[in-house]
């Protein structure tokens, strides 16, 4: 009986070397995943900043429009021009005609404060 309990006990052990072995991943496949994991990355941080750089762009282009559009219907409806709300404190916003103005004189000019000062503007007089 000794003898039984003795070579299923080493049985077993050699069992779960066995198992021990196959459980985790080997050097080389964590390798690969680090080598592709970086180069997902080296791809994707460019092209997120591109996005950042096109929505900036953009959000300047609209914050013109709707300023010069604002001041455009309040002209022609003969009321106070009054100033345009960017809603963002990066966007710095001039041209704001006065009261009584001549449609045609509206010029809208949205400036984006960044390393690079990117500037759209918006109305008949641009």
């Amino acid at each position: 009986m000794r003898a039984f309990i003795k070579n299923y006990i080493e049985a077993e052990k050699a069992r779960r070397e066995e198992e021990g072995r196959e459980a985790g991943f080997s050097l080389i496949e964590l390798i690969v995943v680090v080598v592709i994991l970086g180069v997902l990355v080296a791809i994707a941080i460019p092209v997120f900043g591109s996005i950042q750089a096109t929505a900036e762009e953009n959000a300047t282009k609209a914050v013109a429009a709707s300023a010069a559009t604002q001041w455009t219907a309040q002209l022609a409806n003969n009321e106070p021009v009054t100033p345009y709300k960017t809603g963002d404190a990066k966007i710095t916003l001039t041209g704001q005609p006065a009261t009584g103005a001549a449609i045609s004189s509206v010029c809208a000019v949205a400036t984006f404060d960044r390393a690079t000062d990117y500037s759209a503007s918006s109305g008949p007089a641009c």
